[in-house]
């Protein structure tokens, strides 16, 4: 992939330099929660700092209003953050004209937003347009680490969790030509069961026809053998399924995954922190990533016991669906 890395940028001394990075970290009023990518974007900054350049930091916060108060404290010294770049409707909108007043205050861009780079937001796809570009070390770390997933080392096991069928249906049609063995957990596996005819009372279920027989049929597919149902509707897979995933991650070379295997904001996390401290001791290549599954490997502080952790959600089903994202594009 023909991208620019910062390292590569000539000499940096007084130039001034756009960042844009995702601090959108959860936060509890004013105290940041989780600051895992806004740790990994740290390497960066201080690379800029270190070659003398100005750094102006960019981010944006879920909320349109919300301030960048509490992540002050992480700013390097001398260095400059924007208020929340959702606060103007030009950064969803994609509008030219907030990506010119962006671009104005530099003389480079460098992407440092892998985990918002699935988005066609103004600071990701239209100011690098404006500007000399180049990807951040963390952008470029996730590149590598997750395009070993294309040529993976064999046995690979892929473990897909969540909802959202829709979006991550690209994924299991694309990875049941390259992996293994695919364990479909979370509400995704309740389209399966369906598929088979099996009874799943209320469970949350995405509505269409996604050709599952078809996945089915690969042979590679492995469903939860059991489940924790309540009130009729299935919230987690069940310690015979969790029991069985073993002897499957012990032979793998490289385990990829991504996803709760249960409800996991209602609590029902006992089988995805199962899955992650199992998936953490095993002996062969892991590649982790989503937003539950990340809260579950804080929650048991195993973090570093992972070959790699993406600071990408969507993003990094996007990437490994398509190899692309519109982020990366903008920078060719």
């Amino acid at each position: 992939m023909n991208l620019k890395s910062i390292t590569k940028a000539g000499n940096l001394a007084g130039k001034t330099v756009l960042v844009r990075v995702d601090w959108n970290a959860p936060m509890d009023k004013t105290e940041v929660i989780d600051d895992f990518r806004i740790k990994k974007s740290l390497p960066t900054l201080e690379y800029l700092a270190k070659a003398g350049a100005k750094v102006i930091i960019a981010t944006h916060l879920e909320l349109s209003g919300a301030s960048v108060g509490p992540l002050r404290k992480y700013v390097p010294a001398g260095m400059k953050l924007l208020e929340n770049l959702r606060n103007n409707p030009g950064e969803e909108g994609n509008a030219a004209k907030f990506a010119r007043a962006l671009a104005a205050k530099a003389d480079l861009y460098v992407n440092e937003a892998f985990s918002v780079s699935h988005r066609e937001h103004a600071s990701i796809v239209r100011v690098p347009k404006l500007l000399s570009s180049f990807v951040g070390l963390e952008f470029l770390l996730e590149i590598q680490e997750l395009s070993k997933a294309f040529y993976p080392k064999k046995p690979f096991l892929f473990i897909l969790g969540g909802a959202k069928f829709d979006t991550k249906l690209p994924l299991l049609e694309k990875f049941s030509h390259i992996a293994d063995r695919i364990f479909v957990g979370g509400a995704l596996a309740n389209n399966f069961f369906k598929e088979q005819g099996k009874d799943i009372g209320d469970s949350l279920v995405s509505e269409g026809d996604f050709g599952l027989k078809a996945l089915l049929d690969t042979g590679k597919i492995i469903l939860p053998e059991d489940t924790i149902v309540k009130d009729g509707r299935i919230l987690d897979a069940g310690p015979i399924a969790i029991e069985n995933l073993k002897p499957l991650i012990s032979a793998a070379k490289l385990v990829l995954w991504n996803g709760p295997l249960g409800n996991y904001e209602k609590g029902y996390k006992t089988s995805t922190l199962a899955l992650a401290k199992m998936i953490s001791e095993f002996g062969g290549e892991s590649i982790i990533g989503g937003g539950d599954t990340l809260a579950a490997i804080h929650e048991l502080n195993i973090l570093d016991k992972f070959s790699f952790v993406s600071t990408g959600g969507g993003a990094m089903l996007d990437f490994l669906a398509t190899g692309t994202l519109p982020g990366i594009e903008a920078l060719k």
